[in-house]
């Protein structure tokens, strides 16, 4: 990827396969479930929203960020909820239009985070941690949304349901014993031990004991101190996250239940993760809309409407939002260094 030509193409391609796939959602629905929708259907549910509605999302949304600020002070001490705000929507932007975008919103946010006066020891832990929460969280949504899917009874057989919760439950132990392990040495040394029996059983010629425990000891002050403030952040960020596609689902009629809004929203969070596209765009889109069509009954027009209405407000309004943020952010940027530059050698070693 270090080749300029081939992000280009690569992000041209990327982008224009999430274009396509849009573009032809009406026929890839069709092809999945075989049921038809035109895009005129989808217009329709679309016309029938009123501004109340769209307030309601706008707010819920606006929360999502503001919640996802709490993760980033809390990797970060020092840093304020608006320069995490800045930094999420900027990150965001970027991630959102590029494949692989991720690695760029590092960069961009090492660069913001300097700009603020912070030590790159501490830049490269925030994103170590923030990271560790975001894919903890992550494998805990599919565990949560088969639970909700087994409570509610949707299970088709006995057999069906008992494969549910052993998963279910062995994701679940799965992240506590890590989460453990970032907190607790004993229990630290015991995965690291795993972890090399794990690897010398499929024969990889890696340390996975010595990389661990480097990543422990590169996050254990901020872990340590702040657990809670991170995972209280991504509780509420990504239960602002299920309100917008709740409200989404309430809006066009596509309401399929709560825990099966539950599991909805947990597959769109896992098919954000597919890297063909910016942020799996088109992709979690035709997840969606097969879910809540072949799973629980919804008709495509609401179905697909709702897909789309949550993509606009987890993914496509987040690239002129961050464009926004990050347009401030090098205003201020450049007039601070116009203003250091314009005082005298002694004000700024007062300053200093």
């Amino acid at each position: 990827m270090k080749n300029k030509w081939l992000q280009i193409t690569l992000s041209a391609l990327s982008l224009g396969l999430a274009v396509l796939l849009m573009v032809y959602l009406p026929q890839i629905v069709r092809t999945l479930t075989g049921k038809d929708v035109s895009w005129a259907e989808i217009g329709a549910v679309f016309a029938s929203l009123d501004a109340g509605e769209i307030a309601l999302m706008t707010s819920v949304w606006l929360l999502s960020l503001l919640a996802y600020t709490f993760v980033l002070t809390n990797s970060l001490p020092g840093l304020n909820n608006l320069q995490g705000l800045t930094l999420n929507a900027a990150g965001s932007a970027v991630s959102n239009l590029l494949p692989f975008g991720g690695a760029v919103g590092v960069a961009l946010s090492f660069a913001m985070t300097r700009g603020w006066g912070f030590a790159n020891r501490a830049i490269v832990v925030m994103t170590l941690v923030s990271g560790i929460w975001n894919t903890l969280f992550r494998f805990i949504l599919p565990a949560i949304g088969i639970i909700g899917l087994l409570l509610a009874g949707k299970a088709p057989n006995t057999t069906v349901a008992n494969a549910g919760w052993t998963g279910a439950i062995s994701i679940l132990v799965l992240c506590a014993i890590v989460a453990a392990a970032l907190y607790w040495q004993r229990a630290a040394d015991l995965l690291g031990r795993a972890l090399d029996r794990l690897a010398r059983l499929l024969r990889l010629k890696v340390h996975a004991s010595e990389s661990f425990h480097r990543l422990r000891a590169d996050t254990a002050g901020v872990v340590r101190t702040r657990w809670p403030g991170l995972s209280l952040g991504m509780i509420f960020f990504l239960g602002f996250q299920w309100a917008i596609m709740a409200v989404c689902m309430q809006a066009t009629g596509a309401w399929p239940g709560l825990a099966e809004s539950i599991a909805v929203f947990a597959l769109s969070r896992v098919l954000t993760s597919a890297v063909i596209t910016p942020s799996g765009a088109g992709i979690m889109e035709s997840g969606v809309v097969f879910l809540l069509t072949s799973a629980f009954g919804v008709p495509p027009a609401p179905a697909t409407a709702t897909a789309l209405l949550f993509g606009f407000w987890t993914y496509t309004i987040e690239i002129p939002f961050g464009g926004l943020a990050l347009g401030a952010w090098a205003l201020l940027r450049r007039r601070n260094g116009r203003n250091a530059g314009a005082e005298p050698p002694s004000a700024i070693s007062k300053a200093t």
